[in-house]
């Protein structure tokens, strides 16, 4: 069908398509008026991403991830925050609501959680885009239960939030309590095993003590070497003393002197052989006594001779006695060591102790923090106020849908009209139907002609709107 026969069968049956318009815009007006009115009011919150934590001091990265909007969109519509609304608007209490529920479920399903189902289907969240706003809008029958609904929503899901976050912290500070408690036990006993070994050893600085005991080991060491070599040096003097040369002897106040009385009586006796004779009494006399002093210097001698071989002895001793001191000087220095090993550890123990105790007490003192917070990244940016205008039912658009559906419709309807009752509005459709050549066609009379022809009684006159066919 091309747009000359459509344009001709609107035209010769308007009047169908008038009445089909007219009926379909009427019953758009109709059903508009009869629909309730409803009013969507909204508000608008905003989570804040980016400001750090006031408790931990730092951003949290659950925050910046993009799946976080999704979530807290999740949150507000959850039965959690429609129950806390409803508590809120006190809809339990609401009689009608009651009387709709015993209604619906007869008293089967749970009340708070019908009424916060029959909240959630007319809540709606949508975020803004690029930005961290959430609008929070909610239908309802009256524009101050709405503003109100909606309000109660951003308020329910602000102390959800902070249900959400303190829930966890609560758990966790008891947790850490404990955790304290215990931590606090080990590093007593640590402290207490430390205390009961430098009880039990005496030890209270054990790198003092030890620096000294070795100060002491090096003294005794040093002493040592000193006497072994006067040791050396008396068995030297001890191999050389039957010389007679020794520094000892010949320094020694008691044999020089009696060696100067042995040289001049030697001297004295000479003179006197010469003068006298070696049979002289007097010569007798003189080696008498030559005799006994030289008896008196080798005494003197030899008891000088035996001081050095006891001097000799004693080094010995005293060498023997400083070797023995030094084993027990090491002994006492390794079981210091050992001692000292054995505090490291016992030290070591407690500062871990101190550094696991410091931690779990920061983590538990933050944890009871965080389960007191009352604050949260999230705040309200606009308060819904009641709307003036409905959002429900828009006339003006029903009518003009329903106008471009009526038209629709009134086209369809002349078309299926045409179907059901077929005329011949061109020239060659009748060839087209009955498959006859067409041997000629009377044009359209017009008005002042056709009443002239009936005035004049042509029975062969065309009538309004008929073709002649051959």
């Amino acid at each position: 069908m091309d747009l000359q026969r459509l344009l001709l069968i609107v035209r010769a049956r308007w009047k169908l398509g008038v009445w089909v318009l007219a009926l379909t815009v009427l019953s758009a007006l109709a059903i508009s008026l009869a629909l309730p009115r409803q009013y969507v009011a909204s508000t608008a919150v905003v989570l804040d991403v980016k400001s750090p934590d006031p408790v931990a001091g730092m951003v949290l990265p659950g925050l910046m991830q993009p799946s976080y909007l999704a979530t807290q969109m999740d949150i507000i519509k959850s039965e959690r925050v429609a129950a806390r609304a409803a508590q809120m608007l006190g809809l339990q209490k609401d009689p009608v609501l009651r009387g709709e529920w015993m209604a619906e479920t007869g008293g089967k399903a749970d009340f708070a959680g019908w009424v916060g189902q029959q909240l959630r289907e007319a809540l709606s969240v949508n975020p803004v885009r690029d930005s961290t706003v959430l609008n929070i809008d909610f239908v309802a029958k009256s524009p101050e239960f709405a503003a109100q609904a909606a309000n109660a929503f951003a308020r329910a899901y602000i102390d959800t939030s902070i249900q959400l976050r303190a829930a966890p912290a609560q758990q966790y500070a008891g947790w850490f309590d404990e955790q304290v408690r215990l931590q606090r036990e080990q590093l007593e006993q640590a402290q207490l095993a430390l205390s009961a070994f430098q009880q039990k050893t005496g030890i209270v600085a054990s790198d003092e003590r030890l620096d000294f005991e070795t100060a002491r080991l090096n003294d005794l060491s040093s002493l040592l070497t000193q006497v072994e070599s006067q040791k050396m040096e008396a068995d030297s003097k001890a191999r050389t003393a039957q010389s007679g040369n020794l520094p000892e002897v010949l320094q020694n106040p008691l044999v020089v002197q009696l060696r100067g009385e042995v040289a001049r009586l030697e001297s004295e006796l000479r003179q006197q052989v010469a003068r006298t004779g070696v049979n002289h009494p007097q010569v007798r006399q003189l080696q008498a006594q030559l005799a006994e002093l030289k008896g008196s210097l080798s005494a003197e001698i030899a008891r000088v001779r035996a001081s050095l071989g006891a001097s000799g002895k004693a080094g010995l001793y005293r060498a023997e006695d400083l070797q023995a001191a030094i084993a027990q000087q090491k002994t006492k220095i390794l079981e210091l060591k050992k001692e000292r090993d054995e505090i490291s550890v016992l030290q070591l123990e407690v500062a871990n102790a101190q550094k696991a105790y410091d931690a779990v007490s920061a983590r538990a003192a933050q944890s009871r923090l965080e389960s007191q917070m009352v604050q949260t990244n999230v705040s309200v940016l606009s308060v819904a106020e009641p709307p003036l205008m409905p959002a429900s039912p828009k006339i003006l658009l029903n009518l003009v849908v329903a106008a471009v559906v009526g038209l629709v419709l009134a086209i369809v309807a002349m078309l299926v009209r045409e179907l059901s009752d077929r005329r011949v509005r061109l020239d060659g459709e009748l060839v087209e139907i009955c498959g006859v050549a067409q041997i000629g066609s009377l044009q359209r009379v017009r008005p002042a002609a056709e009443k002239t022809a009936k005035r004049l009684g042509s029975p062969g006159a065309p009538q309004l709107g008929e073709k002649s066919h051959g």
